[in-house]
C-alpha cells in the first residue's frame, strides 16, 4: 500500500471511530432520557422525616454530601477497572457510570427543588423533564416560567443533553491514561463534579426559595412503576 493509501485508510478509520463514538453517546443520551422519570424522588415531608430538626440549608448540605459519596463510589469502580491490563468491556463500564451518575445527580436535583419549596407542577413525566433540563443546563428550574417547566424532549434539549454527556464521556475515559488513574482519582473527579453541579443549582434555587411556612400543602410524590436505583438506599443521601 502506498503512503497515500495508508493515509486514506487511517482517515477512514478515524472517521468510522468518530461515528461510532457519536452513536454510543446518542445511545447513552436516550438511556438517560428513559431513566429520568424512573428515578425515585423523596418529597419534602419525607425528607424532613429523614432529617428531623434540620432546616433547608442543613438538609441541602446532607443531600449534596450523600450524592457526592454515591457518585464517588461509582467513579471508584470505573477508575479501578481502568487500571487492569485489559479494561473489561470499557465502553459498557463507562456507559454504566454515566447513567448511574446521571440518576444520582437527577435525584439530588429533584430533592433540592423540594427542599427549597420549588417543585415543578405537573405529573411525573413533566417534572422529570424539568429536572433533566436542570441537570443538563446546571441551573435551577424557574417554576413560574411555563416554557421552562413544560419543555418537551425536542431536538434542542436532546442536543444539549448529548453535549453534556460528551463532556462526561471525555472525562470518563481513564483508559487513555491507564497508568495515571485509579479508584481514588475516579472517585475524586465524580465527587468534585457532583458538588460543583449541586452548588450551581442551589445558588439559583436560593434566589427563588419559598419558605416552608408559606408553602401550600402539596400531595406526596408518586413512586415510579419501575424505579431506577443504581445506588443502595441511604437516608443520608
Amino acid at each position: 500500500m502506498t503512503g497515500a493509501g495508508r493515509l486514506k485508510s487511517v482517515k477512514r478509520g478515524v472517521r468510522k471511530g468518530g461515528e461510532s463514538a457519536k452513536a454510543a453517546i446518542g445511545h447513552i443520551a436516550d438511556l438517560i432520557i428513559d431513566i429520568a422519570p424512573r428515578v425515585p424522588v423523596r418529597d419534602l415531608a419525607t425528607l424532613r422525616k429523614h432529617f428531623p430538626g434540620l432546616g433547608p440549608e442543613e438538609i441541602a448540605d446532607r443531600l449534596i454530601a450523600g450524592a457526592s459519596r454515591a457518585t464517588a463510589t461509582v467513579g471508584a469502580g470505573i477508575g479501578a477497572a481502568a487500571m487492569m491490563p485489559v479494561p473489561p468491556a470499557m465502553l459498557a463500564e463507562i456507559a454504566a457510570e454515566i447513567t448511574g451518575v446521571a440518576a444520582i445527580e437527577m435525584k439530588l436535583v429533584a430533592e433540592l427543588h423540594e427542599v427549597y419549596g420549588l417543585r415543578p407542577p405537573g405529573g411525573i413525566g413533566q417534572r422529570s423533564t424539568a429536572y433533566l433540563t436542570s441537570w443538563t443546563e446546571e441551573r435551577g428550574i424557574d417554576v413560574t416560567h411555563p416554557t421552562t417547566v413544560n419543555a418537551a424532549l425536542g431536538g434542542q434539549m436532546k442536543r444539549e443533553l448529548r453535549q453534556q454527556i460528551m463532556k462526561r464521556t471525555v472525562r470518563d475515559l481513564p483508559n487513555l491514561i491507564p497508568f495515571m488513574i485509579g479508584a481514588a482519582v475516579g472517585a475524586m473527579m465524580n465527587r468534585r463534579d457532583t458538588k460543583r453541579l449541586a452548588e450551581r443549582i442551589r445558588k439559583d434555587l436560593r434566589k427563588r426559595q419559598i419558605p416552608w411556612d408559606r408553602l401550600p400543602e402539596l400531595p406526596p410524590l408518586e413512586r415510579p412503576e419501575l424505579p431506577y436505583e443504581p445506588f443502595p438506599h441511604d437516608p443520608r443521601a
